[in-house]
């Protein structure tokens, strides 16, 4: 079944204006025209992120579960996409996504600011640490639907923590590479030939 609808979903203090999914949201519109992109700007909250992501694709195909919708996750997004894909039965591409949330970004309470607006701030409360436990979506059910794009390299997560979390799906394992996948033109033939978008 081809994907008619692909959902992307930034990382922590990330936003639609990331390298990677301006980059995505250029190809589907000149390659892909049909296909109905959504990449919104994700709330500070894990819960209220969610929330989003669930009400904006409840209008999406739904036969068949929803096969014919894709997502797309960086980061702290690999982890929201695992949710989505666990909760939809969707397939996900995952681009050094966050295992282990809850730890990891504990040390980060207080004050951010957006990587790509420095003046424009939010405030990262010990809650969301919480939220972000309550939204683990617990063992993958269909490891075949996930594409995970690691890169050892990676200087913010630990590459084997990765591999192991998402053992059994198809996994690219970048030699070198970093967090922001500096070369991800180079995967995209891949992440399109795994995605079938209309």
């Amino acid at each position: 079944m081809r994907t008619t609808h692909l959902l992307y979903l930034h990382g922590f203090r990330s936003s639609p204006q990331s390298v990677k999914s301006r980059k995505m949201a250029a190809l589907v519109q000149e390659r892909h025209p049909a296909v109905q992109w959504w990449c919104p700007q994700l709330p500070a909250s894990p819960q209220a992120a969610l929330e989003m992501v669930f009400d904006g694709i409840a209008g999406w195909p739904q036969q068949a579960g929803y096969q014919s919708m894709a997502v797309i996750g960086s980061s702290l997004g690999g982890f929201y996409a695992t949710a989505v894909a666990e909760r939809t039965g969707c397939k996900a591409v995952l681009l050094n996504p966050a295992v282990e949330p809850a730890r990891d970004l504990a040390k980060y309470i207080g004050e951010q600011t957006a990587w790509h607006n420095p003046s424009e701030h939010f405030f990262f409360e010990p809650r969301f640490v919480d939220e972000l436990r309550s939204q683990h979506a617990g063992p993958l059910k269909t490891p075949g639907n996930y594409l995970a794009v690691i890169a050892k390299g990676d200087e913010v997560l630990d590459w084997r923590e990765m591999t192991a979390r998402y053992a059994g799906a198809r996994i690219r394992l970048l030699e070198g590479g970093d967090h922001a996948l500096s070369d991800f033109d180079t995967h995209v033939p891949e992440i399109l030939d795994f995605l079938a978008l209309a």
